[in-house]
């Protein structure tokens, strides 16, 4: 039986650093099955973009000439669009970090963050992956400190892929590293979905740091 074909990933670039700008919309002119929405440096204009075509991946930055980035990642949960956000910004400070998820952003990276590659972390996202930064990642889990019990434990083996999913690896490196299949994987991550009462491994990983399971 012959593979079905990867589906084209709509991405859209927010950012006004133009050498930034330019490097992202590089990227993903040049790789397969991407398809390049467009490339804004400001709120206002990616506002006007948002609304006429929604992308399947929104890349955003946070400080923004006109605005915060918040406003689009905010703008795309108000407006139901089907568009996972991800925040790629220099600020990797809490305030930033919890804001930014807060307001519904599936991933975060740095700017400075040579270790994901940034078509990797497009992919996982698209996929309903949770790519943040390692570094971020140590940083909640040293920020937070126990809240409240789940009524319902996550297994040994959940824990195990929660765990991985809060340093940033995708599905698909977790199946390997614990010798299990993509689809097992799948399956891991929507129990935990449940037991957290989340929608995104982002949310996952927030809400299992809160309550100190990683």
């Amino acid at each position: 039986m012959s593979a079905k074909a990867a589906k084209t990933i709509s991405v859209m670039v927010v950012e006004d650093d133009p050498t930034i700008l330019n490097r992202l919309m590089t990227i993903i002119e040049n790789t397969a099955d991407f398809q390049l929405i467009n490339g804004c440096s400001t709120v206002a204009d990616a506002k006007s973009v948002l609304v006429k075509k929604t992308p399947d991946v929104l890349l955003v930055d946070l400080d923004l000439p006109d605005g915060n980035g918040i406003e689009l990642i905010e703008l795309v949960q108000h407006e139901g669009f089907d568009t996972a956000t991800m925040v790629i910004s220099v600020f990797g400070d809490e305030g930033h970090i919890l804001n930014a998820i807060a307001a519904g952003a599936s991933g975060y990276l740095l700017k400075d963050d040579q270790s994901i590659q940034i078509e990797t972390a497009i992919s996982d996202l698209a996929q309903g992956g949770a790519p943040i930064s390692p570094s971020i990642a140590r940083h909640l889990m040293k920020h937070f400190r126990p809240e409240e019990q789940l009524l319902e434990k996550l297994t040994k083996r959940e824990q195990q892929v929660l765990q991985k999913v809060a340093k940033g690896y995708t599905s698909q490196e977790i199946a390997e590293m614990e010798g299990l299949s993509y689809h097992t994987v799948a399956t891991h991550v929507k129990n935990i979905y449940r037991k957290l009462s989340v929608n995104s491994r982002a949310e996952a990983v927030f809400e299992a740091l809160k309550m100190n399971l990683i």
